[in-house]
């Protein structure tokens, strides 16, 4: 750990610079910015804890996740192709020498918890509290020393954004006990499952694990969940911008907090069908074997979850042949990939629109616009969990202002991101 004093005079001479335009993508020339967050973050710790900048602390750091391909395929253990962007949360942090977990986040206030009484408490079920409870439970059950510390919080992740702020945060405070407590001795991979475990046991949402290990271990990864205990974890090398191409993430600005059931239908409908096959998720399921139940599926479990199911399936292989793509620099063919996992989420998933107001259908209308923008060009799709939430498009370079500009005009200022890869996860910036 370092004196605030220390690293704010390491940050003035430039020693953070290279890692700072490696984290944020960015060039030398837009660094002040970034050293303009770390000087916020560490002067919030100040203020918010009472501490002088002879403190010692550390700083830390969790992006946010884009899903690349694989949409609800996670928690049947399928394949997904996600990676980390260069949007974060940001932590200062020190141990506090008491058993109290006191965490700030701006714009939310003071969260603090107790490490003696780490069971699930039903009445936080939902909240952010529930969240920091469970990584901290997990760790502490899994037998490093954690006790309390204080952490001031700031994110440009927005919440809702389709970025994945709640896996972010779980892998941001997972960040933090491990480099605060546990010596850095857990893996990225090993924290994103602590964040899964906080947000199934203690939040209360059967999330899979595709955000948690988007935003974990950085760069773009293929990843296949079948063994659940040690998924398939694949790197893949590609810069979408030396294809010429953009990543933008582009935010419907619709309100999913009421959508809970049908977020957690798409699970439950694909489980019904492996349960008919005797399989408690689909992963297990032979292909051959679902078609062939088809018929039995149908009366036990309905049609909507035949055709979720043969979405999983589809979505699975086109994780497969991304890859290859990508790999083999076929950058058309991983376009043609992309608008048709779009597609198969429209008509087979069935996650773009909701079925409690069936007129209100904003991911419809964001899709449909973007595909007139791109004028068949590029690529576009749902992304995440859908229903309300954002979307997904390639854009030609030469066209990002255009299209920005488009989205923009049709959602609001600001909705259309321009995002980047950054080839680091959950990581430590000061110690």
């Amino acid at each position: 750990m370092r004196s605030i004093t220390e690293i704010r005079q390491k940050l003035d001479a430039g020693s953070y610079d290279k890692l700072l335009s490696q984290i944020y993508c960015r060039p030398a020339s837009q660094l002040p910015a970034y050293r303009d967050r770390i000087v916020r973050v560490t002067e919030g710790f100040q203020t918010t804890f009472d501490k002088d900048r002879e403190t010692e602390v550390s700083l830390f750091s969790a992006p946010g996740r884009t899903e690349i391909g694989g949409n609800h395929t996670d928690h049947q253990r399928g394949k997904v192709l996600t990676g980390s962007v260069d949007l974060d949360a940001l932590a200062c942090a020190s141990p506090n020498g008491t058993s109290v977990v006191n965490l700030y986040s701006e714009g939310y206030g003071l969260i603090s918890i107790d490490c003696d009484r780490l069971s699930p408490v039903k009445s936080e079920r939902n909240t952010t509290k529930a969240i920091i409870r469970g990584v901290v439970a997990k760790i502490a059950a899994l037998g490093y020393p954690v006790s309390g510390f204080d952490a001031y919080v700031i994110s440009d992740v927005p919440g809702g954004s389709g970025l994945s702020s709640s896996a972010c945060f779980e892998v941001l405070i997972g960040t933090v006990i491990n480099g605060l407590f546990c010596e850095n001795v857990l893996s990225m991979a090993e924290i994103a499952k602590i964040g899964q475990y906080a947000e199934n046991v203690y939040f209360g949402k059967p999330s899979g694990l595709l955000d948690q290990m988007g935003c974990a271990l950085g760069g773009i990864v293929a990843i296949d969940f079948k063994e659940q205990e040690r998924p398939e974890i694949r790197s893949v090398d590609f810069d979408f911008a030396s294809a010429g191409y953009a990543l933008c993430i582009i935010d419907t600005g619709a309100d999913h907090s009421d959508l809970t059931g049908d977020y957690a239908a798409v699970p439950a409908e694909m489980r019904a069908v492996a349960d008919v096959l005797g399989k408690d998720v689909l992963s297990e399921v032979k292909e051959a074997d679902f078609y062939a139940a088809i018929p039995e599926i149908r009366k036990k479990s309905g049609d909507r979850a035949v055709l979720r199911a043969i979405h999983y399936f589809n979505d699975c292989r086109r994780v497969d042949k991304q890859v290859a793509a990508l790999e083999s620099a076929d950058f058309d063919r991983f376009l043609r990939l992309v608008n048709e996992s779009g597609k198969s989420s429209f008509t087979y998933l069935q996650n773009i629109a909701t079925y409690c107001n069936s007129a209100d259908q904003p991911v419809a209308v964001a899709l449909a616009v973007a595909e007139h923008l791109l004028g068949g060009r590029g690529a576009s799709r749902v992304h995440g969990g859908g229903f309300a939430g954002t979307i997904q498009a390639f854009v030609p370079l030469e066209m990002v202002d255009a299209f920005r500009k488009g989205m923009d005009g049709l959602l609001g200022d600001g909705a259309c991101r321009v995002t980047f890869i950054r080839p680091v996860g959950g990581c430590t910036l000061a110690e």
